[in-house]
């Protein structure tokens, strides 16, 4: 198992030295007037195995090639960083990627979801972590504490295909790993919702070094040591994604507009919809995703999504560094864990119902998880995820 013995030292180290990409935007519409996000608005299935999709655009200098297995993300060089992202954003729903992990120590394979002010959804795996993958958030770009990382067993994750699951409303965001909950986040619990991620965002699929001879110690031993390139090429495959939007519930969306003066709330999102009419959140305390429509052609409908709890993981429960406060004071409902068997799984969406808990969830613990100075490694994880999503 990837050792997650690391010195507070490096772990400060990292995050210091890469905090500014992580806090990195185009337009950060709390600041400044920008352009409204174009919408989903529906579901989609994406075969990377048929080839590339117009669904995304490729990052400058980014090369994937597709063969049978998918999207094929290729590391040859420390400064090799294949990445694409969404054309098209969700405001709230669920994203399934079956893929299979780069090898390799140092190597960095991730699935996120980001919004315009940094709000921040994260799958992660280390290439030489053969046991386990990581899940991570962020709200508002907030890097002043890195205690939000989760720790998921998972068998071999660079020679299986896993089906892996992000299921976010404005309640909750839950991880699954084949079809059954291994964290949940509450939005309350994200620092009383401040630092909940809940505006529009885009799907980024990415593969990194954080291994190369030039990164710092600190960053290369999160990513699991120094990258040998004679053992290149270091490759991960996508193999499909399902993406549903709920767009707050909210049928026909085609804009997610930010008003002037918005403070990153939901609610202060508006919907613009294929009549031109418009909505904005309700503040609602329900589960479904509701929305108060500003004209009468809006309605309200479910936000949530069924999610089918599958028998192939055996489940234990750990103690993850998984607090939900940008403060380090309050600790999320996150983090049972479990075992994946390698089964091979395929994405769909459910079109309605609530997301079904595994039953597994189990608190964790803000008091040193998975490092034993006390000091979450997962501050590597969110400090340098922005490397490959420049």
């Amino acid at each position: 198992m990837f050792s997650k013995l690391l010195t507070a030292t490096a772990v400060v180290l990292a995050s210091t030295q890469l905090v500014a990409a992580q806090t990195s935007t185009l337009c950060d519409p709390t600041k400044k007037t920008c352009p409204d996000d174009p919408a989903l608005g529906s579901a989609v299935t994406i075969d990377f195995t048929k080839g590339k999709s117009d669904f995304f655009t490729a990052a400058d200098g980014t090369t994937v090639t597709y063969d049978k297995d998918g999207a094929v993300f290729t590391i040859n060089k420390a400064s090799d960083a294949p990445t694409i992202t969404s054309n098209k954003y969700i405001f709230f729903g669920k994203v399934e990627l079956v893929a299979q992990a780069a090898p390799g120590a140092g190597i960095v394979t991730s699935f996120v979801l980001q919004s315009d002010d940094l709000d921040e959804i994260d799958w992660e795996w280390i290439g030489s972590d053969k046991a386990q993958v990581q899940s991570d958030y962020f709200g508002k770009g907030d890097t002043s504490t890195y205690d939000r990382g989760g720790y998921h067993p998972v068998s071999d994750p660079q020679d299986n295909y896993y089906t892996y699951t992000l299921d976010w409303t404005k309640d909750y965001v839950r991880w699954y790993i084949n079809g059954q909950q291994v964290r949940e986040l509450k939005y309350a619990d994200a620092k009383g919702g401040t630092r909940f991620p809940q505006t529009p965002m885009q799907i980024k699929l990415g593969t990194w070094c954080g291994g190369g001879p030039d990164s710092p110690e600190g960053t290369a031993q999160w990513a699991g040591g120094r990258t040998d390139f004679s053992q290149a090429p270091f490759i991960a495959h996508y193999k499909t994604l399902t993406i549903t939007d709920y767009s707050n519930g909210v049928k026909n969306a085609e804009k997610y507009h930010w008003p002037s003066g918005s403070d990153g709330s939901y609610q202060s999102i508006e919907v613009i919809t294929g009549d031109g009419s418009s909505s904005s959140a309700s503040s609602s305390a329900t589960s479904s995703v509701t929305s108060s429509a500003k004209s009468s052609s809006t309605g309200s409908s479910s936000a949530t999504k069924t999610s089918e709890t599958k028998s192939t993981l055996s489940t234990s429960t750990v103690s993850a560094t998984g607090s939900a406060s940008a403060t380090g004071s309050e600790s999320s409902s996150a983090s049972s864990t479990a075992t994946a068997s390698g089964s091979n799984e395929s994405a769909s969406a459910s079109s309605s119902g609530s997301a079904a808990s595994a039953s597994t969830s189990a608190p964790a613990t803000a008091t040193g998880g998975a490092l034993k100075t006390g000091v979450s490694v997962s501050a590597l994880a969110a400090g340098l995820m922005a490397v490959f999503m420049l």
